[in-house]
């Protein structure tokens, strides 16, 4: 599932409209509705008001996904400045296809791991 695709599951599950959507997150009506027409995806500046107004993580909008386990800690999401390493890094994701996705996810995982011990 795209990420567009994601943002539409969630607007619905939080019974929340596109025009409220669109308002909340002052992107364009044609821009929201290109994700649905068109099958597009937010750019990576967008994602982190789109997790802000849908009250998800970037995990959560990003994979789908809301986590490998409920022992997560919580984290408190920040805007990201276009110009950061954290920004490419965001933009890079949402540009893997899914199997390098998981790939990643699972590398940063056993990379999390190294660094606790």
């Amino acid at each position: 599932m795209q990420i567009g695709e994601r943002v539409y599951k969630y607007l619905e599950e939080k019974g929340m409209s596109q025009a409220e959507f669109v308002s909340k997150t002052g992107i364009s009506q044609s821009t929201v509705s290109d994700w649905k027409r068109k099958g597009n995806n937010p750019s990576a500046d967008k994602i982190m008001i789109i997790c802000e107004v849908l009250g998800v993580s970037p995990y959560q909008l990003l994979t789908g996904s809301e986590g490998k386990s409920n022992s997560r800690k919580q984290v408190d999401y920040v805007a990201v400045d276009k110009d950061s390493k954290e920004y490419m890094l965001i933009e890079t994701y949402q540009e893997l296809s899914d199997n390098a996705r998981e790939e990643l996810e699972e590398f940063m995982e056993n990379l999390k791991g190294t660094n606790e011990k």
